[in-house]
């Protein structure tokens, strides 16, 4: 049984040498020779001098090299920060000054464009350039080799001492304010995540699952650890258009699909092959809004449809069985396996079925807290009152700042997350309810309700849409269906049409922050000269 992170490459290597393990494009690798490959990089690292839980930074696209880099870096005894390719080099740096990594893994061409924000960097030490590296920069202060030659190259082979309770990755979560938080996520986090997704998914070593979410989403990562926990095949994919991941699933015989909503109401729209392999797919990120699901099932119909919940400081929390989406098809469901998620009032008492309350998890899943950050990782890292009698060292399990409730049935309930609630006349409102009723109108592509600051209501509710196929939806047709279905505190005050996508956040979900910026000052009257 693996204990540590590459383990489970390491075990799946055993059992399955020749299978393949790893797919990206052309490249392949068995599982025999991915262990080889974070047997080569942990030796590499090791040869630049990487202590015991120093930090080893990842920012590449999806690769081999990418897992092999993140994985090696465990298995010698350091800690991975996979870092999110879309974000730009202030953002980068940032992360890098923050959690004082010691390795950099990037390319050439990321790497030209990091050269700026580089000596504010003073714990790098090394930087290892995967792909074409004719011409390696000299960086004054900075070990910069090629990846090849790193790995080729002497040094000791022999890995840092570790236990499943030390830390093996770090996480950058975007944040509700501010700069971004780095979660803190063990051995035991990860493995106890890998064993009890693919436990409730049943992965087997026939499934291929394809990686589409950035690796620096817990969501993301979770791919890779289910797969190679249960000796599955991964295939790795950077996508341009959602066109391509409907070509790639029937290139590639995919069998799990993982995506957020605003990916699946695309995919939703187009057109899927008839007699297709999916299994099975996730949803995760936020409420898949009943007509996209509908329109899925409608397709897919041998497919299995999984809605889940979860929460980077817990990894995953919740899933909905397949069986029950006809019953409860806006429901998150009940607690993933080896884990207790509970509903809970601000005195930590627990609500009443029905009550609107803060989502609480507890378990092996709960992560360290946030890096170098006590006063947040006490805000979110606490005790549950009701399960700590008697015990001597309280355990802590963390509140998600998520609204969410529970039925008599114990099945879950998104309401939203408590920076994203309107406040509004009074009242708190969900903006997923009003998206839900507009979604449901099948007018349009994408929707977003915000709250922007008005002089009056404290809050007013925009809703931002943008049209299917390009058309703009009919305005009054939205206005009526969410008169008919919504109370008039709940009404938009005012219905904004945008061409092409919605502004997404690096993990792919819609970014509400940035929408809420831009409407700040809608309703505010300008200040007199």
């Amino acid at each position: 049984m693996a204990v540590l992170l590459h383990e489970l490459i390491f075990k799946s290597a055993e059992r399955f040498p020749g299978k393949e393990a790893l797919a990206h494009r052309e490249n392949r690798l068995s599982y025999a020779a991915l262990a080889n490959e974070l047997h080569l990089a942990g030796k590499a690292m090791l040869a630049l001098g990487l202590a015991r839980g120093e930090r080893v930074a990842v920012y590449l696209e999806k690769r081999t090299e990418t897992v092999a880099a993140l994985f090696g870096a465990t298995a010698a005894g350091g800690v991975f920060v996979p870092v999110n390719p879309l974000l730009k080099p202030e953002q980068v740096a940032y992360i890098l000054r923050d959690c004082n990594v010691r390795i950099l893994v990037t390319s050439l061409d990321r790497l030209k464009l990091l050269l700026a924000v580089l000596p504010q960097c003073h714990d790098l030490h090394a930087v290892m350039v995967v792909g074409p590296a004719e011409a390696l920069p000299i960086i004054s202060g900075l070990n910069v080799l090629s990846w090849n030659d790193a790995l080729v190259a002497d040094g000791p082979a022999r890995a840092h001492h570790g236990i499943d309770g030390d830390m093996a990755g770090i996480l950058y979560t975007s944040g509700s304010t501010g700069k971004p938080k780095g979660v803190v996520l063990s051995h035991r986090n990860l493995v106890a995540g890998a064993t009890s997704v693919a436990q409730y998914l049943q992965n087997n070593p026939d499934d291929r699952i394809l990686s589409v979410l950035p690796l620096s989403f817990d969501y993301g990562l979770s791919q890779l650890t289910t797969a190679f926990y249960t000796g599955a095949t991964s295939v790795l994919m950077n996508y341009l258009l959602p066109r391509d991941i409907i070509e790639i699933v029937e290139e590639e015989g995919i069998t799990g699909l993982a995506a957020v909503p605003p990916l699946w109401i695309q995919l939703a729209q187009l057109n899927w092959p008839r007699d297709i392999s999916l299994r099975y797919i996730t949803n995760s990120g936020g409420a898949m809004p009943r007509a996209t699901l509908g329109l899925l099932r409608g397709t897919l119909r041998h497919t299995a449809v999984f809605l889940m919940y979860g929460l980077t400081e817990a990894f995953r929390s919740t899933f909905l069985p397949p069986e029950e989406v006809d019953a409860r098809p806006d429901s998150i469901g009940r607690a993933i396996p080896n884990a207790e998620v509970l509903v809970l009032r601000e005195d930590g008492s627990p609500c009443a079925a029905g009550e609107p309350g803060e989502l609480v998890h507890r378990g092996s899943l709960v992560s360290m807290g946030y890096w170098n950050d006590p006063e947040k990782t006490a805000e979110r890292f606490r005790p549950v009152p009701s399960r700590q009698a008697g015990l001597p060292i309280p355990e802590l399990a963390v509140w998600s700042g998520d609204t969410v409730r529970m039925d008599e049935e114990g099945f879950l309930y998104f309401i939203g997350r408590r920076d994203e609630m309107i406040k509004t006349s009074g009242y708190r409102v969900s903006p997923t309810e009003i998206e839900e009723v507009i979604y449901a109108t099948e007018l349009v592509g994408e929707a977003a309700a915000i709250g922007t600051p008005h002089p009056v209501l404290g809050q007013a509710i925009v809703l931002i849409v943008t049209g299917r196929q390009g058309t703009p939806p009919d305005e009054q047709k939205l206005l009526s269906a969410c008169k008919l279905h919504l109370p008039a505190f709940m009404l938009p005050s005012r219905v904004e049409f945008r061409e092409g996508d919605l502004p997404r956040n690096p993990n792919g979900k819609i970014d509400r922050k940035l929408l809420a910026q831009e409407f700040q000052n809608a309703f505010m009257e300008p200040a007199h000269e």
